[in-house]
């Protein structure tokens, strides 16, 4: 009959009756730290869980991803959905973009689909370039949006989203565009647009 003790440290040694030494098996069982390897574990995944929930989209980002995520109503550019291959000036690391209108921004667009020179978007145009992994599968997208009553908009009145396509923020809205405005601020931008520059 097996028998069996916890010692003073919490460890379970195994004995048979008459034996005069106690055994104590690999892995070694410690009640004590189980537990709190346990507590750790779960205190672990409580802490990414929340840093994971905190970097989904939400508010105005939220709203971005859900416009950029709804397809139906928007004009390509140049007519087209071919992908597009990046560009010299861009600073995307992605291979692959193309970039539609939505039908306010759409008619700011020639017949070519090409933006008109000296265009000034009106409000409520939303402008959403994919960007495309070597998959071919949406990896980002880089949102405008013209809504210059929100509390996010640039001085401009756009509002900018830069989202994954897992809905993850790469670049929350209320950053106003810091990271993106330099680039877009290139030599023959169109009200931000570079398509026209770079995809003539």
């Amino acid at each position: 009959m097996l028998l069996g003790e916890y010692s003073k440290s919490g460890i379970f040694h195994y004995f048979y009756p008459g034996q005069t030494s106690k055994v104590t098996p690999a892995p070694v069982i410690n009640m004590k730290n189980k537990t709190k390897t346990a507590a750790l574990l779960c205190l672990c995944m409580i802490f990414l869980g929340t840093v994971y929930s905190c970097k989904k989209a939400k508010g105005t980002d939220k709203e971005l991803f859900d416009m950029a995520t709804e397809t139906g109503g928007f004009t390509w550019y140049k007519n087209s959905d071919i992908l597009l291959d990046k560009s010299s000036g861009s600073g995307h690391p992605q291979p692959f973009l193309r970039t539609r209108y939505n039908a306010i921004a759409a008619t700011q667009l020639d017949a070519d689909g090409k933006v008109i020179p000296g265009s000034l978007f009106p409000e409520g145009s939303l402008v959403v370039k994919e960007l495309i992994n070597n998959s071919s599968a949406v990896d980002r997208y880089a949102i405008l949006y013209k809504n210059a009553s929100s509390h996010d908009a640039d001085a401009n009145g756009w509002v900018w989203g830069y989202i994954n396509a897992d809905g993850i923020v790469a670049e929350p809205a209320s950053n106003q565009g810091a990271a993106c405005i330099s680039c877009h601020l290139q030599d023959e931008h169109i009200d931000y647009m570079l398509m026209n520059k770079y995809f003539p």
